[in-house]
């Protein structure tokens, strides 16, 4: 069933197109959130930022994740012997780890110097997910 996927004239881009529309709405939102938190916008209510941001951040995550798990699993062997994949992979647990630091401790309420640290360590990693993502083609 899977490698039907690969091998589709347009299955496989257009899980592509559903992954990269995916990481857009996820980034696009979170870099609006992190604006919030550095103190630009400042009129924005957070709690209604936050809500409409997140939500949208996991709409694209969700986007992102199944189409980035029907991509792997037409060709699972590959991508597990391929070292930007294992990094980006650990790269994503980490940001795991950190939204829910970031969520845990309140930092949308506290919006102080380890919130806007967590925003940036986050946007760094999402980069890196990114790069990570592009160099598995090569």
């Amino acid at each position: 069933m899977f490698a039907e996927l690969r091998s589709h004239a347009w299955a496989y881009p257009a899980l592509s197109v559903v992954h990269i529309l995916g990481i857009g709405l996820l980034l696009g939102n979170l870099t609006l959130l992190e604006i919030r938190v550095f103190g630009k916008g400042a009129n924005l209510p957070m709690k209604d930022l936050a809500k409409l941001s997140l939500s949208l951040v996991a709409l694209g995550f969700c986007m992102a994740a199944a189409s980035g798990l029907l991509m792997f699993a037409t060709q699972a062997a590959e991508l597990l012997a391929n070292r930007a994949f294992t990094i980006k992979i650990l790269l994503l647990t980490t940001l795991a780890c950190n939204a829910a630091w970031f969520h845990g401790r309140g930092s949308l309420d506290k919006l102080d110097d380890m919130a806007k640290l967590q925003m940036v360590v986050s946007t760094l990693l999402w980069i890196a997910v990114v790069v990570c993502g592009r160099w598995i083609a090569f």
